[in-house]
C-alpha cells in the first residue's frame, strides 16, 4: 500500500519530527508492506453491488496488526469506570458491563495509531474523543490516524468513509485545546498508482 494523503492535525506532522521522526518512518514501513490485493476477497451481497469482490477490512487490519506487532507497537487499553453518581433519584440502572474497556490499536513512545476502515463516525472518534483519553491518562502525546482515501473505500462496502471527507470536517471543525497534535494518514493501493491519470 502507498501512503497517497498526509494531513497535519494541530501540527501532528511536526510532532513526528526530530527524534520521533523514525517512528514515522516504522508506520510508513508498516504500511508499505501491506499486500492490498490479498486482502481483496469480500464478496459483496449489497444490492448495488451484488457479487463484486471487494477490499475486506478485517483481512486489512490483520495484515496491519502482524506488521506492526513485527516493530514492536503493542495494543493499549484503559479499563471504564462508570459513574453512577448521576442517575435520577429511585432509577435501577442494568448491571453495569464488567470489562469495559477502551483500546487503542497500537502505541509506543508515546505514540497512538489508530488504523480505521469503518464509518465516519469511528475517524472522528478517534480522533476528537479517543485520542485525548488516552493523552489525559498518559499513554499517547501524538497520535497517527489512518484511512482510506476515496478512490480505495470506493472499492469497499457501502458506508466507509475516506480521507477527504474526514479533512474537509476537520478543518471546518477547528482544533481545540483538548485536543493533541494527529497525522492523518490516507491510504491507497499501489494499484492507484498505475490507473492515475497524467497531470
Amino acid at each position: 500500500m502507498i501512503v497517497a494523503g498526509k494531513y497535519p492535525f494541530k501540527d501532528g506532522e511536526q510532532a513526528l519530527s526530530g527524534e520521533r521522526a523514525h517512528l514515522l518512518e516504522e508506520i510508513e514501513l508498516v504500511i508499505a508492506s501491506v499486500d492490498s490485493e490479498a486482502c481483496k476477497q469480500k464478496i459483496s451481497r449489497e444490492k448495488t453491488m451484488p457479487g463484486r469482490i471487494l477490499y475486506d477490512p478485517r483481512a486489512l487490519n490483520s495484515a496491519f496488526t502482524e506488521g506492526f506487532a513485527s516493530l514492536g507497537w503493542e495494543k493499549e487499553r484503559i479499563r471504564c469506570e462508570y459513574p453512577t453518581q448521576y442517575y435520577t433519584p429511585g432509577y435501577q440502572p442494568a448491571e453495569i458491563g464488567r470489562g469495559a474497556f477502551r483500546e487503542m490499536d497500537f502505541v509506543k513512545d508515546n505514540v497512538g495509531v489508530e488504523v480505521q476502515f469503518g464509518k465516519y463516525a469511528f475517524m472522528v472518534y478517534n480522533v476528537c474523543a479517543k485520542m485525548t483519553i488516552f493523552n489525559k491518562n498518559g499513554f499517547i502525546d501524538v497520535g497517527i490516524e489512518i484511512v482510506p482515501m476515496r478512490r480505495f473505500a470506493r472499492e469497499m462496502s457501502t458506508g466507509v468513509s475516506y480521507f477527504e471527507q474526514f479533512v474537509w470536517d476537520l478543518e471546518q471543525r477547528g482544533t481545540a485545546d483538548i485536543d493533541i497534535p494527529v497525522l492523518v494518514l490516507g491510504v491507497d493501493t499501489e494499484r492507484s498508482l498505475e490507473t492515475a491519470s497524467p497531470p
